[in-house]
């Protein structure tokens, strides 16, 4: 199961024009914890913005799942309604999910959740789609893990 957390970084960016203005973007983080999304975000832009940047906001972002797709340049968020039968009164009962889709258009979003939600056995009704201002989303990684080295292994580095 992933956290994921919405962090917002603001930062001078430099314009087309050649004007430096003050932007506030969000990405979107895998992390455990606040503190974790907090170094995993300077982590992941440091090398991406020149100059001085400061992350403004962390806040928890209550998806289900994520739908990547390479050449999608956008982030849609996308509500999900999952329809299931109330046994006793056999009533029909709508549990609403929050996702998200990378995608270059509306429809396309569309398509890249209905392609990801095929081997889905439960029956679902797509709410709403709407586009995000999400610039990148940086999954966990487990090569990006710094090693731990013992005291041996960092005298032994010292010595060479």
């Amino acid at each position: 199961m992933h956290n994921w957390f919405e962090c917002k970084v603001s930062y001078e960016k430099m314009m087309e024009n050649g004007m430096q203005k003050k932007v506030t973007e969000p990405y979107l983080v895998d992390a455990l914890s606040f503190t974790e999304a907090e170094a995993r975000i300077i982590e992941e832009i440091r090398p991406f913005i020149t100059g001085e940047f400061v992350v403004t906001d962390i806040k928890r972002a209550r998806l289900s799942e994520l739908f990547f797709n390479e050449s999608g340049d956008r982030f849609y968020r996308i509500k999900v309604q999952f329809i299931t039968l109330d046994e006793k009164s056999g009533a029909e009962k709508k549990t609403s999910a929050q996702m998200l889709a990378q995608a270059s258009t509306l429809k396309e979003a569309i398509n890249v959740l209905d392609e990801g939600m095929k081997g889905t056995m439960a029956d679902y009704v797509i709410a709403s789609v709407a586009e995000t201002a999400i610039m990148d989303v940086f999954p966990f990684s487990a090569e990006k893990i710094p090693t731990v080295k013992s005291e041996e292994e960092l005298i032994a580095e010292e010595k060479a």
